[in-house]
């Protein structure tokens, strides 16, 4: 590892002093209101909208995580991160339903569709899954980073960012988040760019590159009875995941709800779409360039989540290894600051201001503020916990998330497609999904102490692809089977809110939210995810 120089600092400092400057801006001339402070005011532009959801997706543990796979034989994960054509799915799909409800939050929409309880069951489930897995992850990736950039202790990096980012998330709400994840976008584009570039020109280019982790090594499409990553189950899980993570996740969701009007919103996922193209090209590459190096004696590292950091530590020179760490703290504070902010949004108004309905605008708004200083120092205390986890980061945080989303996004699809679907059918979905994926990931845990052949041990030991596909399609059967066995929900529940139930009046307003331009972006996106999944073929 080379230590970073003076120009090096000189960069990083640059960047922090820009990013100082935005949050005071913002923090000064924000309103003492909810939208204003949850959701910067309804009146954000498409620009900063995809940025922000590409800033809030693109965190450290994607940074370390995602070149970690490149790095370690799981290229196979990549199809996480060619879901572009699921951004557009919120934008042309979901985005209109959840304008017309006029909601804060998720569970909100959930209450609007279904009933009181679904918003709840969501609100808290949600909360304790970001506590659990999107902040914990995050700093521990983060700490990974500013330890082997800084050259600093693991435990200082680590509660020095999440401090820092939790000051101008508390203080300046949603919109210092958006605007400062402009900055960091941007930032963390040119570094990667400029890492990718550098380290392809060291390996000899991407001819030398395959040669040398030999072709089949970029195959991401396995044989259906891979044992690790069987490509029927891994088509099926990671777009039940991408579903859930991109049209129903409040931490994703918010973003789009920050913008104007629907136009703005659905232009803002089509050009978060176009931005989600790049992680395939600006981090795995990195870190199968840094396997290549590794195999020919030029590069050392022990856990191939170092793979990144190593990386640009080794092959840039000064100055553009400070912008690149300043991209790497960019992605950290980006994903730190969006699920703060997220997670005040939906303990204030789905929890607080449901227990007390009169609590005035100012007082939910230092409710909110409250709600993320506890949630930073929850995350500071969780700290200790996530250094022990081994292996690659960024399949750790898969297989979590495909134990969280088949009842989510069996209830929002169901929810959305057919008005036929009650409150009744979403309630025991979701219920018995949650007990059913805590469950998994219980009996994971404790899987030594179970007796082999056992059907708990078989539970517990399945494929974790395999184990979501299928559990998606029992949470589909259950919500369908409960609701045709319940009564029909009101009217009012369905009107504007399930297709085949939207007004001529909507339909025309809907009409009239996108032209050509639009179109003809949304098809270029999914050209380019066709043709990544067919350039990775191992040939």
């Amino acid at each position: 590892m080379q230590t970073l120089e003076l120009l090096d600092w000189i960069s990083i400092a640059i960047y922090f002093t820009i990013l100082a400057g935005i949050a005071i801006w913002v923090i000064k001339g924000k309103k003492e209101n909810t939208e204003d402070y949850f959701l910067a005011g309804r009146n954000v532009g498409w620009f900063v909208v995809g940025a922000s959801i590409f800033a809030s997706n693109i965190g450290s543990e994607h940074v370390v995580g995602l070149a970690g796979a490149g790095a370690s034989d799981k290229l196979p994960l990549l199809i996480y991160e060619v879901h572009a054509w699921i951004v557009l799915i919120l934008g042309w799909v979901f985005l209109p339903f959840y304008q017309r409800a006029g909601v804060f939050t998720m569970p909100e929409f959930l209450e609007k569709r279904f009933d009181s309880r679904l918003r709840w069951i969501l609100s808290v489930f949600s909360i304790v899954a970001y506590v659990l897995t999107k902040i914990s992850v995050t700093i521990y990736a983060g700490g990974v980073v500013v330890s082997a950039l800084l050259g600093i202790d693991f435990w200082t990096g680590a509660i020095a960012t999440v401090i820092l980012t939790g000051l101008y998330t508390i203080f300046g709400g949603m919109r210092a988040v958006v605007y400062t994840e402009t900055l960091q976008t941007l930032v963390l584009i040119l570094g990667a760019a400029i890492l990718t570039y550098v380290g392809l020109e060291r390996v000899g280019g991407w001819e030398s590159m395959k040669s040398t982790v030999t072709p089949e090594y970029l195959n991401m499409w396995r044989s259906a009875s891979d044992p690790d990553f069987p490509w029927p189950s891994l088509f099926i899980s990671s777009t039940i995941v991408g579903i859930w993570y991109w049209c129903t996740d409040q931490y994703i969701v918010q973003r789009t709800l920050t913008a104007k009007n629907i136009k703005e919103g659905r232009r803002g996922t089509i050009f978060g779409a176009l931005m989600k193209l790049l992680p395939v090209f600006l981090f795995l590459i990195p870190g199968v360039i840094a396997l290549a190096l590794k195999m020919r004696g030029e590069l050392y590292w022990e856990n191939a989540d170092e793979a990144f950091p190593i990386l640009m530590s080794n092959l840039l020179p000064a100055g553009l290894r400070g912008l690149v760490a300043a991209g790497l703290l960019a992605a950290l504070m980006s994903s730190l600051a969006s699920v703060f902010n997220s997670v005040s949004t939906l303990f204030t108004v789905d929890i607080y201001k449901k227990l007390r309905p009169e609590t005035p605008e100012k007082k939910l708004v230092k409710t909110g503020q409250i709600a993320t200083l506890i949630v930073v120092i929850i995350g500071i205390l969780w700290i200790p916990i996530m250094a022990n986890i081994s292996g690659v980061l960024y399949e750790y945080l898969q297989s979590v998330q495909t134990y969280i989303a088949p009842p989510i996004a069996a209830v929002f699809i169901m929810g959305i497609m057919h008005k036929r679907i009650n409150a009744q059918g979403a309630y025991v979905t979701l219920v018995l999904g949650f007990v059913i994926g805590f469950g998994r990931i219980l009996l994971e845990i404790i899987n030594g102490s179970l007796i082999p052949g056992s059907f708990l041990h078989l539970l517990g030991t399945v494929n974790y692809l395999d184990f979501g596909a299928w559990f998606f399609l029992f949470c589909i059967f259950t919500i369908i089977v409960v609701s045709l066995a319940t009564p029909e929900p009101p009217a009012e529940k369905v009107l504007n809110l399930t297709f085949g139930t939207v007004t001529t009046k909507e339909k025309k307003i809907s009409r009239s939210t996108f032209d050509w331009k639009d179109v003809i972006v949304s098809i270029f996106v999914i050209l380019v995810v066709i043709f990544v999944l067919v350039w990775f073929n191992g040939k």
